[in-house]
């Protein structure tokens, strides 16, 4: 699986990226989100069921267990790290991605969920085909940022801008986007 980047592990299906990020590209504070939208947290279990999901330790740990419905897969480079029951543990992208793809023939999974954090993200963004984007109208302080992305090199598919409802600190939109030929290299500001 050496520098594959053609958004599919090996032997297995595509790579997604599920993201929340505000405006001014931040996606967490203090080891958890600076937001509540209920609706994302919706959409983030809808998308994510019944599939692997890569994370890194950070990001697990924001969450504090294991998801039900899914195989949580967590990437820490600490070989002596032990993980929660029902956690899987990767010491590297690679070795990851081979668990991932494993796991996902396993449970007949259309894809491989990449669930952050920003290490993560900037790690895999060249492989990943598809992007699942909750964009946040607001710039919170954070800690945490998404990695620059070319935003030339991606094709909006669909999008729903939502107002906030009972339960969501702010107005977002939920924006699907997959990878159009590479040939493209400007960098854009977010859409």
């Amino acid at each position: 699986m050496n520098d594959k980047k053609d958004g599919a592990a090996e032997k297995g299906p595509p790579l997604a990226l599920v993201v929340a990020v505000a405006e001014n590209g931040v996606i967490g504070k203090e080891n958890g989100l600076p937001w509540h939208i209920s609706s994302d947290l919706k959409r983030f279990r809808a998308l994510t069921m019944g599939k692997p999901l890569l994370m890194g330790r950070k990001t697990f740990e924001s969450i504090g267990r294991a998801l039900p419905g899914r195989e949580t897969i967590l990437i820490s480079r600490d070989p002596a790290f032990v993980p929660s029951p029902g956690v899987h543990h990767a010491v590297t992208i690679d070795s990851a991605l081979a668990l991932a793809a494993a796991r996902a023939e396993v449970m007949k999974a259309d894809e491989i969920i990449i669930a952050g954090g920003s290490e993560i993200f900037a790690a895999l963004l060249d492989r990943v085909n598809r992007m699942y984007v909750t964009f946040i109208a607001a710039a919170p302080k954070g800690d945490v940022f998404f990695p620059s992305v070319d935003w030339s090199n991606w094709e909006e598919i669909h999008r729903e801008d939502h107002l906030p409802q009972k339960g969501d600190d702010a107005a977002f939109s939920f924006v699907d986007f997959v990878r159009r030929d590479a040939s493209h290299h400007a960098t854009q500001a977010m859409p």
